[in-house]
């Protein structure tokens, strides 16, 4: 007598009329539903993005580890990654395969350890022009700064990837132009993932062409401060030494295989991914920081007492003297668990697969929720609560396999994580060893999960000059 096939194991589904009748609700508010959605189903879970898109979202660290490292071949960016391509170009973050790979190998060597040693200097620049703005508005007030913190560090992030970048080839009026024109572009692109429904509306009424048309605006922008780049370098005289900046590092940098540089349109991509990635997780991940310390006053008074004692009489921060400051990024790190930037990671199976006994077929789309990774109340004692000495060396219990991904992970882990976490400790440095950050409310704000997650509305906190 032969035995019947058995039933193979698969994840629980939520019904299509059901995703598709919560569809408003999910785009308003997709982390508090992704929660909802998980508790109830359990850790991974299909179900359709927009009630149109099947997707397979997961908060489980083995699944997550699987397609990201063990199996990672087998998985590339989705769609709704690749949609910008459209917008940005096919950069590192868009980019695929052994194309991908020829590009990380040229870029890497940009943010290298002894690169981000004289990168530190200019994020100091930056972060003492934000501390000076305070001055100004405190000396015309008389009293503590209250602004919104979100728009602040919006500024000051996009300041520094942009010189970083760029040297002194954009102005700052071109700055601001850049960071509204990748912003209106970023609400765009989530709108038409979280709505599919709306795209022949979108269509209608001119929408995509409108983005399209700030997408070629954003690159004539940054191929004329290419053209300026170079036209100051060959100005310069022959023994000046070339500018320390990431524009320049690509401009002499040559692939390994045929000993070319890159195209003038495979560089705008790159600078426009770099622009986008550098400035927005940053921004988010200080202004969050900034919320958790004026929450936690505390961690706050330990993070100052550890600046003033390794930094006594306003001493000037410089890259050699963070490793003695580990508070400083254990509160960054904890910020980032939090409040993960890039809250979501999308992936699609190449080819079949299979993990723990289930079945993934070719095509299956995986949403990687890491803000469910983080707050997941079996792998973090006390999820919800800010804890900065968790990430300290010998905390108690150990940071669980693949449960903290603020950059991601596996190979294509963001190659600019160190550039990220030097510049998050600096701003934060060079902030509270002048100010002292305040709530200005007892309610928690909302977030903004776009493509990474920002506040809702404005952040508004109180920075108060120290005595």
């Amino acid at each position: 007598m032969s035995t019947p096939p058995t039933t193979p194991a698969t994840w629980p589904q939520v019904p299509r009329w059901l995703t598709l009748r919560q569809s408003l609700r999910m785009a308003r508010d997709p982390v508090g539903n992704l929660n909802k959605v998980l508790a109830a189903y359990g850790d991974t879970v299909h179900l359709y993005l927009g009630g149109v898109k099947p997707s397979i979202v997961t908060r489980d660290p083995a699944l997550v580890q699987h397609v990201l490292q063990k199996n990672h071949r087998r998985y590339h960016k989705s769609d709704l990654t690749h949609g910008l391509l459209r917008y940005l170009g096919k950069g590192l973050l868009t980019n695929e395969g052994a194309d991908w790979l020829r590009q990380r190998r040229l870029i890497q060597p940009g943010f290298h350890r002894q690169r981000l040693a004289g990168l530190t200097r200019l994020m100091r620049v930056a972060a003492d022009e934000w501390v000076a703005e305070l001055d100004a508005l405190g000396a015309a007030t008389g009293a503590a700064v209250e602004v919104d913190a979100h728009a602040a560090m919006t500024r000051v992030a996009f300041r520094i990837v942009a010189r970083s970048v760029f040297g002194n080839s954009l102005g700052d009026a071109e700055l601001v132009q850049l960071s509204d024109w990748l912003t209106a572009i970023q609400l765009f692109y989530v709108t038409t993932i979280r709505q599919p429904y709306l795209l022949p509306v979108q269509h209608l009424r001119g929408r995509y062409r409108h983005h399209d048309d700030l997408a070629q605006r954003l690159r004539e922008l940054v191929r004329a401060a290419i053209g300026r780049h170079r036209a100051t370098q060959a100005a310069a005289p022959a023994d000046a030494a070339p500018p320390d900046d990431l524009l320049q590092m690509l401009l002499d940098a040559r692939y390994e295989d045929n000993g070319e540089a890159m195209t003038e349109h495979q560089l705008v991509d790159e600078l426009n991914i770099l622009l986008v990635a550098g400035h927005e997780t940053s921004a988010n991940a200080l202004a969050w920081a900034f919320y958790l310390l004026a929450r936690h006053p505390a961690a706050q008074d330990q993070l100052v007492a550890e600046i003033e004692r390794e930094l006594p009489a306003g001493q000037a921060v410089e890259f050699a003297d963070l490793p003695r400051l580990p508070y400083a990024l254990q509160v960054v790190q904890e910020a980032m668990r939090l409040y993960p930037p890039a809250w979501i990671i999308d992936r699609v199976a190449t080819e079949d697969d299979e993990f723990q006994g289930v079945r993934i077929p070719k095509g299956s789309v995986f949403s990687l929720y890491v803000y469910g990774v983080h707050h997941h109340a079996g792998l973090w004692p006390a999820a919800e609560e800010f804890r900065p000495e968790r990430f300290a060396p010998d905390a108690q219990p150990a940071l669980p396999t693949y449960g903290y991904l603020p950059f991601g992970g596996g190979p294509r882990l963001c190659v600019g994580s160190h550039f990220a976490l030097t510049e998050l400790q600096l701003v934060l440095i060079q902030t509270l060893r002048r100010y002292r950050v305040l709530p200005t409310t007892a309610t928690p704000p909302g977030m903004n999960p776009l493509v990474t997650l920002r506040p809702a509305g404005e952040l508004r906190l109180r920075f108060e000059r120290r005595g």
